[in-house]
This record gives structure tokens, sequence and C-alpha cells, in this order.
């Protein structure tokens, strides 16, 4: 099943506004500027906590911070603090300073791990290790941080909104982490290290999540370039069949066909999809 790139937009759910009660927020603010903090003041818990509430309605995410870490400074103890900590999450989130949503997150679940709202604090540490998932030519700690993350929600609190929108990403992410392993192996190969690009293409196609995910055409196409240079000619034939079993239609099949007849082992099953072009054979790079 083939799936989709990453968005690039960040994730706005009715998930994350249920979870700290928070209506139509829409107006955004840019993280890191600079901006005095509050002066210590004891005053009222509830005038903290409302003030911070009216600049999170307002979109002031980092107004609406300091207010409820003030709440947490001086009333440590208290369900205002707890309630200050979720609301924490969300303002970070939405300023996109995930580094602080993962913290409060952190703090949250160790403070408060039975407490019903814990599942929210798992789901947005794992979703702000989401958003910072990078192109697949960088390193991949954050894909991998946030894999683990959403399946820890999955295992945890299944059937929940959290574990189903988890599911959708999970698969999102196993495509990152399987377009990684494809950029590797199309540098070893165009290096001329056949071997080890082999490796990588039949990570991709070895790992039950990857066999999933848009890359698995690729990959088996490649193992079919990669065995015949190898002079492995029935794995090259095994992976081609394999391929045209499960890809009639894909322009990789229509690849792979052409190249074993070159070699004299034309499949049995003819390509029911098109060569796009002679481009398709160039290793990208």
């Amino acid at each position: 099943m083939l799936r989709s790139s990453l968005p690039a937009s960040k994730f706005r759910t009715g998930l994350i506004l249920s979870a700290v009660a928070v209506s139509a927020l829409t107006i955004s603010a840019c993280a890191g500027r600079d901006r005095p903090r509050l002066a210590y003041e004891e005053r009222p818990v509830e005038a903290l906590y409302n003030t911070g509430y009216e600049r999170l309605e307002q979109g002031r995410w980092n107004d609406a911070i300091d207010y409820f870490q003030e709440v947490e400074r001086q009333h440590p103890y208290s369900e205002w603090s707890r309630r200050s900590i979720l609301m924490q999450i969300y303002a970070s989130y939405q300023s996109s300073d995930y580094a602080e949503a993962i913290a409060a997150s952190d703090r949250f679940i160790q403070l408060f791990p039975g407490n019903p709202s814990a599942p929210y604090a798992f789901y947005m540490k794992a979703l702000s290790n989401f958003e910072q998932i990078t192109d697949v030519g960088r390193d991949q700690g954050y894909a991998q941080a946030a894999l683990d993350g959403l399946k820890d929600v999955q295992r945890r609190y299944p059937g929940t909104s959290y574990a189903i929108d988890a599911t959708v990403k999970i698969d999102m992410v196993n495509d990152q982490l399987a377009g990684k392993e494809m950029e590797i192996g199309r540098y070893y190969q165009r290096a001329g290290q056949p071997l080890a690009a082999l490796n990588r293409y039949k990570s991709v196609i070895e790992n039950e999540a990857y066999q999933r995910t848009s890359h698995t055409p690729e990959a088996l196409y490649r193992l079919v370039e990669v065995n015949l240079v190898l002079g492995l000619k029935e794995e090259a034939t095994r992976n081609g069949a394999v391929l045209g079993f499960n890809y009639p239609g894909s322009p990789w099949y229509a690849e792979a066909y052409a190249l074993l007849s070159e070699d004299g082992r034309q499949p049995e099953v003819a390509p029911t999809g098109e060569r796009e072009s002679w481009l398709r054979r160039i290793i990208p790079g």
C-alpha cells in the first residue's frame, strides 16, 4: 500500500484542542522571539491561569507559556499546576518550540503517569518529534524517536483517537525511514559498491513495516539491477518475478522486464504498465 510523503504543514485536529479544552485557536506567532520574562509577583493562582488562558485564546503562545510557567512555579502541587503543564505542551507545540513541548510532556508524564490526560502527553511528545522529521538526505534521529513514541501510544492506548492517528503516522514515518535506506543504497550503487547497495535494498524488502511503503517497487527493481551486476541471475529473475506479481502495472516492473529480457531472462508475466522513460534507470543523486 502506497503512502503519501510527510505533510509540510503541522497537524491541526480536534485531538489537541479537545485534550486541553481550548477552542478556535487560529492565530500563530513566531517562536524564539525576545521578550521580557514575568517578574515574580505572588498573585492568586486563578488570576495567573486565566491570564495565560486569555493569551492562549489570542494566539500569543509565548506570553501564555510565561503565565502557565508562573502557575507551575508558584503553585507546584495544585490542580492548576497540572493543567498549566498541559497548556504549556499545547502552546509550545503551536509556537514550534518542539523541544519545550517534549520537555513539558516528559514533566507531565513523570509527575502524573496515571492521569487521564497522560495519553495526550505521550501523544504530543511523539508528535513533536514527528514535526521535526527532515528530508531523507539528513539524519533520521527524529524519525526514529517519532516512530518509537507513536508505537508507544499505539501500545498503551489502543482504540483511542490518539492510537488511531498514531497508526497513520507510523506508516508515514516508516515510508521516511525506508526512503533513507533507498537513498543510502543508491549512494553505494553509484559508488560501485553493489554488495553494500544490495544489503540496503534488501532491508526495504525484508522489513515487514517497509514492505508497505511506496519504496518497495523501486527496491525490487534495484535488486534486479544489482544482482545482474553481481552475476546472480537467478536471484535477479526471482526479484523481477516478485515485482511483477505484486506490481504488474508499475513502471519499475516495466523497467525490470526490459532489463531481464535484454539479458535473455524474459519473465513469463508481461508488464501491464508502461516504461516512463530511460531516465527511470538513472540512479538519482
